[in-house]
């Protein structure tokens, strides 16, 4: 007979008592006579929905997105348009016609449509509430800057930055503007994620002294969303960078610390035009205060976005764990593996993170991936390029800068 309390799992392989159990965590016992007639209600819960329904128009955060390739167009509008607290109120481009486009899809009036050079408009604009910058790295800090120059809240994407300096330039204009800047690590709201944290966080994994992530893509130099990614002064790096972040944060969001010691190695073949300026692939080791250990890689010729979580009971598996769609989490040790499926889908990371920030600008809350940690990251990421460079472990301070001997 089908038991209600199992829908939500799918079991890959038998054997290993426990295993279950370590997952369940206080899961209700089914009814012991299925025979008997009921006195109340019956009947399976109602479904969770996949989403709220919206709040009122005017009681939804005004959006302004800035840049409108590939990813804005194909997740950040959507995203907004299903978003509960928030909605696109204006577009910034540098293209006008490709804007006008964008802006009959999703309703934005033509009056609320601005260039680059034209962002300082916004401060006249009283129904948008966030910037949010999807645009290449190099420019996240001059745009972050105008967009708290014309008194708006920022969300801006990861990397936060090409350098310290300018992560530090951003936080700076945050203060003096009044206003919250975010960096959009969405993964922080992807519910099978937030799931594998729950079960660290609560010792269904046991000890947890290794983790592991992998993230790697191929870089298409006929696209123009890839070609940027190859010009290191527009880029910031290669690999490590672009879709190494996802590692580096991750790792730091489940573990609940930063490393203090790192080593790294990176290559580009030779002779290949995609890497005359970046790296295609990066490896390091991180070693943490606790005494655990962590290895990342990335590249630009496979496709892979796994992050393992060892721990001494089960080993929880994300694979691919930071995709846009589709993310899978499977718990295994050394007999059973099982699927956790969640209520959510993937798609519930974009709007988590978009009304998330809504939320903190109308209620005045903390957010949860603030400038600060946009910066730690930032400064992780130089720190692992020096040493692949001096090809040696390199010691590091609480704030992700190299201690000097």
């Amino acid at each position: 007979m089908h038991d209600p309390s199992k829908s939500r799992r799918l079991f890959l392989a038998g054997g290993a008592a426990g295993l279950g159990a370590a997952i369940a965590g206080g899961r209700a016992a089914a009814q012991a006579d299925r025979g008997t007639i009921p006195t109340g209600p019956i009947g399976r819960p109602e479904p969770k929905l996949e989403e709220e329904p919206p709040l009122p128009l005017d009681r939804q955060l005004g959006w302004a997105v800035v840049g409108l390739g590939d990813y804005a167009q194909g997740y950040v509008l959507p995203a907004l348009a299903r978003a509960r607290r928030s909605r696109a109120v204006a577009l910034v481009s540098g293209n006008p016609e490709k804007a006008k486009r964008v802006a009959a899809r999703y309703g934005v009036g033509e009056t609320a449509l601005y260039g680059y050079d034209t962002m300082g408009r916004l401060a006249g604009n009283d129904a948008v509430g966030v910037v949010y910058i999807v645009t290449a790295n190099a420019t996240h800090a001059e745009l972050t800057v105008k967009a708290f120059e014309a008194g708006k809240h920022v969300f801006c994407e990861k990397p936060m930055a090409n350098s310290p300096a300018e992560c530090q330039r951003m936080i700076d204009a945050a203060k003096a503007a009044g206003r919250k800047l975010m960096i959009a690590y969405r993964a922080h709201w992807e519910p099978h994620n937030l799931r594998a944290k729950a079960m660290l966080d609560s010792g269904a994994l046991g000890q947890v002294w290794f983790a592991s992530s992998d993230h790697h893509r191929p870089l298409d130099p006929s696209l123009p969303r890839d070609q940027w990614r190859m010009k290191r002064d527009v880029a910031g790096g290669g690999s490590l960078v672009d879709i190494g972040i996802y590692s580096l944060n991750g790792l730091q969001w489940f573990l609940g610390e930063s490393p203090n010691a790192v080593a790294a190695t990176m290559q580009a073949p030779p002779g290949d035009p995609r890497f005359a300026e970046v790296e295609n692939v990066f490896s390091a080791e991180l070693a943490f205060p606790s005494g655990r250990r962590a290895t990342i890689s990335s590249g630009y010729t496979a496709s892979k976005k796994r992050i393992d979580l060892w721990g001494d009971r089960l080993v929880a598996t994300l694979d691919p764990a930071t995709a846009y769609q589709g993310n899978r989490l499977v718990v295994s040790n050394a007999k059973k593996a099982e699927e956790i499926l969640t209520e959510e889908t993937s798609a519930a990371q974009f709007t988590g993170e978009i009304d998330h920030f809504s939320q903190a600008v109308t209620e005045g809350t903390e957010v949860r991936t603030p400038g600060e940690m946009g910066l730690r990251d930032v400064r992780l990421i130089e720190a692992l390029y020096r040493a692949a460079r001096e090809r040696r472990w390199l010691d590091l301070n609480p704030d992700m800068t190299v201690r000097e001997a």
